[in-house]
């Protein structure tokens, strides 16, 4: 006899979610992606080769670690869905075979000792970069799709909720700006070398950057939006759930609905912060070496968030002292 799990309740945003509910293909996608984390920091570690003055194997171990983190996230959500569950396990599956291609590419173009991004110098490399730019648009659109398929599936926690759609919008948009990069610089159509594209603004790619992350120290990067506006999807969730223990000790916490306005409160900080870093990088300005302007709109940032989240918790104070009607008539004897 066969016998299926129940779908959750359509509130349920379950973190001990049964495994047999999660997407298997991104499941699967996950822990291999996690394994090849294992296999490119060990040749980041032993391996001293370079591209662009950079280790070759730092990009992979990047976007290894970086898919891990995402497949499994997606794998998770999608998990949770009631209603438009066919939909949502397609566009999980595309959004698998895609991310793997993407990680395919670039490995093997670190074991070949070339650059995987940009690159359209040789025959192999143009045929890699188009593979690779092909399964990153279609990524996004299979993104998109589950993200619309989110929105119409319910869910009882407002602030669980709140966070979970607004981790996978915002982080839609930081996957949009890697667009920016992907269209050669005025120094590239000056001199052609058969590079069209670049991670930093004002200076060629591969000068000193952050260690592992490899962000520009002495430009714009543009990864950088790209970077925290894609992790979301993680933040904002993990907000939620920080929350929801806080609401152990702090007892305005309880209230879902002040959990909510501070997710939503956070949501909109990070929004802001991923326009002041998109700005500051095509100002070509280095994350390192903020200017008055960029220090001044991160601390209006700063202000006007902490003056709405003292706004949510005083609201939502008021309302826990509000004294709750008696109901029904009088007693009968």
């Amino acid at each position: 006899m066969t016998t299926t799990t129940p779908a959750p309740a359509a509130s349920d945003w379950r973190l001990d979610l049964p495994p047999s509910r999660w997407h298997r293909p991104l499941l699967v996608l996950g822990a291999m992606l996690a394994v090849l984390t294992v296999v490119t920091l060990i040749g980041w570690l032993v391996d001293d080769r370079e591209v662009l003055g950079v280790n070759l194997w730092e990009k992979p171990l990047k976007f290894a670690i970086s898919g891990t983190i995402y497949a499994l996230t997606w794998s998770w959500i999608i998990g949770h869905f009631t209603r438009w569950q066919r939909a949502a396990w397609w566009a999980g599956t595309v959004i698998t075979v895609t991310l793997a291609i993407e990680l395919v590419v670039i490995t093997g173009a670190a074991i070949a000792g070339i650059t995987s991004h940009f690159n359209v110098s040789t025959p192999l490399a143009t045929t890699l970069w188009s593979i690779m730019a092909v399964a990153i648009t279609t990524l996004w659109i299979a993104t998109f799709v589950a993200g619309i398929a989110l929105w119409r599936n319910p869910g009882a926690d407002p602030a669980r909720q709140a966070a979970i759609r607004t981790g996978v919008a915002i982080s839609l948009l930081g996957m949009g700006l890697a667009f920016l990069m992907t269209s050669p610089n005025a120094a590239q159509l000056a001199d052609f070398q058969g590079i069209a594209g670049a991670h930093t603004v004002g200076v060629a790619d591969g000068g000193p950057g952050l260690p592992l992350l490899g962000w520009s120290t002495i430009a714009g990067d543009l990864r950088i939006p790209h970077f925290i506006g894609m992790h979301a999807l993680q933040a904002l969730p993990l907000l939620a759930l920080l929350l929801e223990l806080g609401a152990r000790r702090v007892p305005v916490l309880r209230d879902a609905l002040v959990r909510r306005g501070l997710v939503l409160t956070g949501a909109g900080a990070y929004l802001a912060v991923v326009g002041l870093v998109t700005m500051q990088a095509l100002r070509g300005q280095s994350i390192v070496a903020p200017d008055a302007l960029t220090l001044i709109i991160g601390a209006t940032i700063a202000a006007a968030s902490l003056a709405a989240a003292l706004a949510v918790l005083a609201a939502g104070s008021r309302r826990g002292r509000t004294p709750v009607a008696a109901s029904g008539g009088g007693s009968s004897s």
